[in-house]
């Protein structure tokens, strides 16, 4: 959840992205036009005060929703970018159920193998799951500086991710510099497809599947390949292994011992749909894989919920066969 704002006059545009193959039914139902496939852009904004105290959080928004015409893609399916995984990655996301209207992306990483693949590259609002991206922006702003945290800032800190508190991100997001800071922070992680959202608007970063297993691999991945230092990294993971009760679903039905993730849900009143994403690491026969889930178009919390577990488990079993 996350807060929102009425558009005003001067607003950049929302950016058309356009939908996963699973929704090719969708786009039949919206039309086509003479160039080509209807693609649909959506983006929430603010119509009310955010009320926020920890997993029960609840924010009012309206959706506006356009239709643009654009040029047909020349297949309904993404092609592998690279190698077997990928190919096993399109083929078991693909037994997913997917529903009319909905898009999935999906990016995973074998840590032991170092073997990778991605599913789809359109960006997604990152909802909440941009909260250990502040944090990791936080942490490392911390060390440029050679401090520790502050007791405040850790206090926020596991407000925010454990229990996905919305005032704690607010408060955290502002400590950084915002976009700017979030921007300077990833420049340096390598995550080259995410983009603040404007003013205090975090939960609407746009973001790619693949920039979010990069993040993953700053966290979880080999230390001498990150820009976080051991403690820094050992304080990230730890808040992510303990999630609130009732927020420790998604990628972690991937694993079959220990996870560590966060996640983000987002209702559009306006339309009735929910945005669903889920990144974090998970551990199964014997090893340990990074996964990153993003969704949209989803019919409700629980459906969104359904696929985003159901595509994790893909990747998972995807990677296992490489």
């Amino acid at each position: 959840m996350f807060p929102h704002r009425a558009r005003r006059p001067g607003d950049r545009p929302s950016r058309a992205r356009p939908l996963g193959h699973a929704a090719v039914a969708s786009l039949v139902l919206l039309g086509a036009t003479a160039s080509g496939t209807v693609y649909v852009t959506a983006r929430a904004h603010d119509a009310g005060e955010l009320v926020s105290s920890s997993a029960s959080s609840r924010t009012t928004a309206t959706t506006e929703a356009t239709v643009e015409p654009v040029t047909a893609p020349t297949s309904a399916d993404p092609t592998p970018a690279s190698g077997d995984a990928d190919a096993l990655l399109v083929e078991a996301v693909g037994s997913v159920a997917v529903e009319a209207g909905a898009r999935l992306s999906v990016a995973v990483l074998d840590t032991e193998s170092g073997r990778s693949a991605v599913y789809g590259d359109g960006a997604f609002d990152t909802a909440s799951i941009v909260k250990a991206d502040i944090l990791a922006s936080l942490l490392l702003q911390a060390q440029d500086a050679g401090r520790d945290l502050t007791a405040q800032e850790k206090t926020y800190a596991s407000a925010m991710i454990r229990d996905s508190d919305n005032a704690s991100a607010t408060a955290l997001w502002k400590a950084i510099g915002r976009a700017q800071g979030l921007a300077e922070a990833n420049a340096r992680f390598g995550l080259g497809d995410t983009e603040g959202g404007d003013g205090v608007l975090w939960g609407l970063t746009q973001t790619t599947a693949a920039d979010q297993l990069t993040l993953l691999r700053q966290v979880f991945g080999d230390a001498e390949d990150s820009e976080l230092d051991e403690d820094s990294r050992s304080y990230l993971r730890g808040l992510m292994e303990d999630i609130a009760v009732g927020q420790d679903w998604g990628v972690s039905a991937a694993g079959q011992t220990g996870f560590a993730l966060k996640n983000g849900w987002l209702p559009r009143t306006a339309t009735g749909l929910w945005d669903i994403n889920s990144v974090g690491r998970v551990e199964a026969d014997g090893r340990e894989y990074l996964v990153a889930v993003l969704s949209d178009g989803n019919s409700t919390k629980t459906e969104g919920i359904s696929m985003v577990e159901a595509a994790a488990k893909a990747a998972v079993t995807a990677l296992t066969g490489t």
